[in-house]
């Protein structure tokens, strides 16, 4: 009987232990095949991850020997490059749906998303991935870039070019458009037997060298009739094209391209577009843009680059080996860019780069009610188009280097405002209530300082005046030392107060990015007492400056300064400024201009009602400096013109100081020209 049971015993255990080995048979397999899949799934997507980081030679290593075979290397690479650096293909993701497997292969079905200059494309497909000995390799073909592609067939990608939007006036002028430049090129089999004298003339002309024109011409692709692209120039210009049309070979054809049809006279403003860069097509991925695109790279082209540029139209097709479209991939429609119209009056515009043209200085036009932005000069200055056409080495460094800088904006900076800046001061002073404007102050002479603390400091102003030392008087004269006094009688703290409600140290809005107006440090009385009559460290932008005058004709609000046609009229600041402070400097700069002792009655014109201020900013560093120069300022607005074209101007030209008429009335005779 014990017999028995201890057979019963041993069979029981035996079974179990069989069972035991079976399941772990089982479950090694199960495992096994478990990590197969992970290793293949891991091998596919360490494989598309190479697609990403661009590194087609080590994709080659992923394939097995059969696909080898059936493709060299040299031809792999090129074919996975061309196709997907063709078509921009950026961020490509799969999304793993499952693994089937047949013997010693692993059928991976999966979704593929990528980005392409085209848009996205999705699509599903299926690897082989097979295992050889311990490894797992790809039984890659044309099929894995996509399911439709055979290894005959090539991808193509067509482009249709949007259209860039124009910027056009407020009479829908276009200052920017899309339109025709000039391709000037050779036809070197007609340059005839005087050859080396003609590309002499040629190099002249267009302002590059022979040695570029020769090396254009011995390109490999280059035959006698071929048409050799040597230089852009403006279609407009009628002149040098007359003159390279009298030269053999020359031939001259119509290309597309941006047409700016103020040149100069709006080149700061307007700015111009030009190839992107591979830092700015990195920066701006997901918007649209090629390795072909134009991009803004000043002016109003880049503040409004979003709104003026199109997004080409794509297409990525399969193309069979008769040339014939077979399939298509992916279809994106072309989006022109929007128009951007402007507050500009290109009248006026042109009209005071003539008058400014050759010299260093500024012009804002604003309407004072309004806020419409009517001018933006900044002299000297560059010609937008031939940014377009492309500039020569010499041209470029002879910009670059040119020591009145042509490149340089001036109105977007801010500068020392001189005697500009007065009916600020007293502005300040009357809404603060520190100062009657009807008080006479009682000093005498030219020279004055507060007291003997001040050392050898003094204030000194110009020309002595009769008549009691009072606000009207004292704006009408330029008399720098009332309102140094008016700045003590104010004190810094108010003082500074006061400028930053009107807007210093703050970043004004507007398209462009302008320099803060600010007052640095005014540690000091004889420091205040400088500011008050606007030197110091006083540094004010020109627009900001504009919005500040406008305070004078909008009863002590700030208009807001804005250049986009259409848009509202706003108040950017409220009240700076008591409406009896504000009409009193109004009062007092009328009479600067139509008081026959104003200092500057030469703007007086028969008819017109003006408010102005001259101003002189001295730049030097000591009493010693003679090499620093000044600012001559002129700031003047029309007060209800009977067409109601009112106008706010804000102008400065640099180191007129030793014209006979002085920096300020250099200016009012540019500005008269307004007027006339």
């Amino acid at each position: 009987m014990i017999k028995m049971k201890n057979k019963k015993t041993i069979i029981i255990i035996s079974v179990v232990i069989i069972l035991l080995v079976i399941i772990g048979i089982i479950s090694f397999i199960i495992l096994s095949n478990k990590n197969d899949e992970e290793n293949a799934k891991q091998t596919f997507t360490q494989y598309i991850g190479l697609i990403n980081d661009d590194k087609y030679e080590e994709m080659y290593n992923y394939l097995t020997t059969e696909a080898k075979g059936k493709i060299s290397e040299e031809d792999f690479l090129a074919r996975n490059k061309n196709i997907y650096e063709g078509i921009d293909a950026e961020n490509i993701k799969i999304e793993i749906q499952s693994v089937e497997k047949q013997g010693n292969i692993y059928k991976i079905s999966y979704n593929e998303k990528m980005y392409t200059s085209a848009g996205e494309i999705n699509f599903s497909n299926v690897a082989n991935i097979e295992k050889i000995d311990k490894e797992y390799k790809i039984n890659w073909n044309s099929t894995y870039i996509f399911p439709q592609l055979t290894d005959t067939d090539k991808v193509r990608v067509s482009t249709i070019k949007a259209k860039r939007g124009s910027i056009l006036d407020r009479n829908e002028k276009a200052l920017a458009e899309d339109g025709k430049i000039a391709q000037v090129g050779i036809v070197p089999g007609k340059l005839g037997e005087n050859k080396d004298s003609s590309i002499s003339q040629i190099s002249n002309l267009l302002g590059i060298s022979t040695d570029f024109i020769n090396e254009q011409l011995s390109a490999d692709y280059v035959k006698d009739d071929t048409f050799v692209p040597i230089k852009k120039i403006s279609d407009s210009n009628t002149e040098l094209k007359e003159q390279l049309l009298q030269i053999s070979g020359i031939l001259i054809n119509k290309v597309d391209g941006r047409v700016y049809s103020l040149g100069k006279e709006a080149g700061h403003l307007i700015g111009y577009v030009q190839a992107i860069n591979s830092e700015e097509l990195e920066a701006n991925q997901g918007k649209g843009y090629n390795t072909n695109s134009l991009i803004g790279k000043s002016g109003l082209e880049k503040a409004y680059e979003d709104k003026l540029k199109g997004t080409d139209g794509s297409e990525i097709y399969i193309e069979d080996e008769n040339g014939n479209r077979v399939r298509d991939i992916a279809i994106q429609e072309k989006k022109d860019g929007q128009n951007v119209k402007l507050t500009i009056d290109s009248n006026i515009q042109s009209k005071i780069y003539e008058q400014m043209k050759n010299d260093k200085g500024f012009f804002v036009v604003m309407e004072p009610k309004t806020g419409e932005l009517l001018a933006l000069v900044s002299t000297p200055t560059f010609d937008s188009n031939d940014f377009v056409t492309g500039l020569t080495t010499e041209q470029w460094n002879a910009l670059n280097n040119d020591e009145s800088k042509p490149l340089y904006n001036r109105f977007l900076q801010s500068y020392c405002p001189g005697s500009t800046f007065k009916p600020i001061t007293g502005a300040i002073g009357i809404t603060t209530g520190k100062i009657d404007p009807n008080e006479d102050l009682g000093y005498t002479g030219t020279s004055w300082q507060k007291d003997s603390s001040w050392g050898d400091y003094e204030v000194t102003t110009l020309t002595g005046y009769n008549g009691p030392k009072n606000l009207v008087n004292a704006i009408m004269h330029s008399d720098n030392i009332y309102f140094a006094q008016v700045a003590l009688k104010i004190g810094t703290n108010p003082f500074t107060e006061n400028l930053n409600k009107i807007g210093f140290n703050e970043q004004l809005e507007f398209p462009l990015t302008l320099a803060k107006s600010t007052y640095g440090e005014i540690e000091t009385e004889g420091k205040l007492a400088d500011t008050g009559f606007g030197q110091g460290n006083l540094q004010v932008n020109p627009i900001h400056m504009a919005s500040i005058y406008s305070s004078f004709a909008n009863n002590g609000s700030m208009i807001k300064p804005y250049i986009e046609y259409g848009e509202d009229t706003e108040i950017l600041k409220r009240n700076v400024f008591t409406e009896e402070a504000a009409n009193t400097i109004k009062d007092a700069l009328i009479q600067v201009v139509e008081n026959k002792e104003g200092s500057a009655n030469d703007m007086k014109i028969q008819g017109t009602t003006i408010a102005g201020k001259t101003g002189t900013a001295e730049l030097k560093q000591s009493k010693e400096d003679t090499e620093s120069g000044t600012l001559g300022w002129f700031d003047c607005f029309t007060i209800d013109r009977p067409n109601g074209d009112d106008m706010l101007i804000v102008s400065m030209v640099e180191n007129k100081q030793n014209n006979a008429e002085g920096g300020s009335h250099y200016l009012i005779s540019k500005i008269r020209t307004l007027f006339e």
